[in-house]
């Protein structure tokens, strides 16, 4: 297995119990999202996203993305073939090139290129340029920038992804804020990996954040354990694949600088059939969620979530949430 970046050390475990859950909508009653998604001939792909709360405004986007990949002119063959008579003077030489005939001499390659551009509600313009494999072999920059007209604020960062069979590191820069960098680096070794990462101020010239991981994981099940929050807040999170229908992971956190309390939640996904998943999850708190997830036809997918106080049945303490996505 590749090894994962630092934020997705126990990603497995994460997406089975926040993914999916059509209900979540940071504290709102009810959620709704619409999602279509087209591809253009010529390989510009859009995706315009909407989502709506009941106690909160409308929000969506429009994005476009573009990718130009990398594209070559090749000479297959060329062909020298050299003679030599004897002269008064000497020896000469004479050298006849036929191209079509024998082995690659030059290839000239044109660097691949993504740019994708949205446009939110919020009248934010964001755009973000990649070049993957370009570089250098393991080596993915992304550029970003984003643009308020109204109120001229303006944004640019670096992103920038380097990945090995046995390393992967990532920095991300804010150029105009700050300066700031946030460095994270993972290795892995045999299913072991071991993470860290730190954040710095470039006008502070200070250590700003810093996190630590250990974990295991293999194609069957994952474990780790991670120190965030300046090593205040720990969390141990266990998935595993029990076979191909039915998924089960645990997470466990606990905030040094809070209470003693430990969170638990605990979730499971089974796949009914090669169309349609549920997913059920619960929490040390009573608050249980379930999900429900179908593809209605080629293209389109319905999702469907709630969850339930278990402990204040009768309050409206309860959420709802519905998803359709539209793709051609």
């Amino acid at each position: 297995m590749s090894v994962p970046a630092f934020a997705d050390i126990a990603k497995p475990s994460n997406d089975l119990l926040n993914k999916d859950f059509y209900h979540t909508a940071a504290g709102k009653e009810s959620l709704a999202t619409l999602e279509v998604k087209s591809k253009a001939p010529n390989g510009v792909s859009f995706n315009v996203k909407g989502k709506s709360a009941h106690e909160a405004a409308p929000g969506g986007q429009i994005e476009a993305k573009y990718t130009d990949a990398p594209t070559g002119t090749f000479f297959n063959y060329l062909h020298f073939i050299t003679s030599a008579r004897l002269s008064k003077s000497g020896f000469f030489h004479s050298i006849v090139i036929q191209p079509g005939q024998s082995v690659l001499l030059m290839q000239y390659i044109s660097a691949g290129l993504t740019i994708t551009q949205a446009w939110t509600t919020l009248n934010a313009l964001d755009t973000k340029v990649e070049l993957d494999n370009t570089i250098a072999k393991g080596l993915k920059a992304e550029v970003l920038t984003q643009f308020l007209p109204s109120s001229q604020s303006k944004g640019a960062k670096l992103n920038l992804y380097f990945k090995q069979p046995s390393f992967h590191a990532r920095a991300f820069f804010d150029l105009l804020k700050g300066p700031t960098a946030n460095i994270d680096a993972v290795l892995g070794h045999d299913g072991f990996l071991v993470g860290a990462e730190a954040g710095y101020d470039v006008q502070k010239a200070a250590i700003t954040r810093y996190s630590a991981a250990i974990g295991y994981s293999v194609p069957e099940y994952t474990a780790a354990i991670t120190a965030t929050n300046n090593l205040s807040v720990f969390a141990a999170s266990y998935y595993h694949k029990v076979n191909s229908q039915v998924e089960a992971g645990a997470k466990a956190i606990w905030d040094s600088k809070g209470s003693n309390n430990v969170g638990l939640e605990v979730a499971s996904k089974y796949k009914l059939d090669s169309t349609s998943f549920a997913k059920a999850k619960i929490n040390d708190r009573g608050i249980a969620a379930l999900a429900y997830n179908v593809l209605l036809r080629p293209g389109v997918t319905l999702g469907l979530g709630a969850s339930f106080d278990t402990q204040n049945l009768n309050q409206a303490a309860h959420k709802v949430g519905a998803s359709f996505t539209f793709e051609s």
